[in-house]
């Protein structure tokens, strides 16, 4: 998850008549994935802000594969091969100098070079440890959560868990994030800020989807959401991808009110045989409201346990 100024707005639909590639259908085919990618990117990149003239009689939106050839210093041949699918391994000089072209930003380059890594596969088994739990656990001040690259949420503390519509009781919310952004109408009540919510889990998935191609449960997961929801399908055909950065978030809480947060995501490296896992924390800050936010949410949550 990102603060709600850090996400940029893609608003590719393909390019010149042609099929947006970055569709749900693409997932778990890394050739095309790639080729989509760059033509999405490739879409959303005005001809004037790299020196050329775009013209009124111009049919292509964005970029001609030919500019970006030149612009990247490469043959049109072989960047029509990558957009196809035919050529899915470009070395890393090929890569930077694609990312330079399309201006991309520091997640969408890591994804242009998952992308095209030969090496990606399913992604490991998925367990919260013990001792995740008790750090969670410790952080009693701190609303805290911990999610895998799925968005499943595996492990929580108390406060996290009331924070976020109530993790901790079976039925109440959906485990998963993305089901609970667009299948639930309550999340709409837990995030004030619905569409950048939305447009984070959206993203990280296909960032996700980028570097475990072979997920079965997360190729899954994103056929499910694209069959059900119109939101995550017009998010998702936006070609958005994001990493999880610092920043601050909106939250309500029937009892702890509206309340805004900062937010730190910790990412945990994968062990062997098991899920790189990131945990959310959110504190106060230096606001007293969003202090007393929380104290209130903290009286709340030991009333109940009581």
């Amino acid at each position: 998850m990102s603060g709600v100024n850090q996400i940029e707005r893609v608003s590719t639909t393909g390019t010149g008549g042609e099929p947006a590639d970055h569709r749900t259908d693409l997932v778990g085919d890394p050739g095309r994935a790639l080729g989509g990618f760059l033509r999405a990117r490739r879409g959303r990149v005005a001809p004037e802000h790299v020196g050329l003239t775009g013209g009124r009689r111009r049919r292509v939106r964005g970029l001609r594969r030919e500019e970006l050839a030149q612009l990247a210093g490469i043959s049109v041949d072989y960047y029509v091969r990558l957009e196809q699918g035919r050529a899915t391994q470009p070395s890393p000089e090929v890569l930077d100098a694609l990312a330079r072209a399309l201006g991309l930003d520091a997640a969408e380059r890591t994804h242009l070079v998952t992308l095209a890594d030969a090496r990606r596969g399913p992604a490991p088994s998925i367990r919260a440890s013990p001792l995740l739990r008790g750090v969670l656990d410790s952080l009693a001040r701190f609303p805290a959560f911990a999610t895998n690259p799925r968005l499943d949420v595996v492990a929580w503390n108390a406060l996290g868990a009331e924070l976020l519509g109530g993790l901790a009781e079976p039925g109440r919310r959906d485990p998963n994030n993305a089901r609970f952004l667009f299948f639930d109408p309550a999340s709409r009540d837990v995030f004030p800020d619905w569409e950048p919510r939305a447009a984070e889990a959206v993203g990280q998935l296909r960032a996700a989807a980028g570097r475990y191609p072979d997920d079965a449960g997360l190729v899954a997961l994103i056929a499910e959401l694209a069959a059900r929801s119109d939101d995550f399908r017009r998010i998702w055909d936006s070609g958005e991808v994001v990493m999880c950065r610092a920043g601050r978030k909106r939250l309500r809480h029937p009892v702890a009110g509206l309340v805004t947060l900062d937010f730190e995501p910790l990412h945990v490296p994968a062990a062997p045989e098991e899920t790189g896992i990131v945990v959310h924390v959110f504190s106060a800050g230096d606001d007293p409201d969003a202090a007393a936010a929380l104290t209130r949410l903290g009286d709340y949550v030991s009333s109940r346990s009581r």
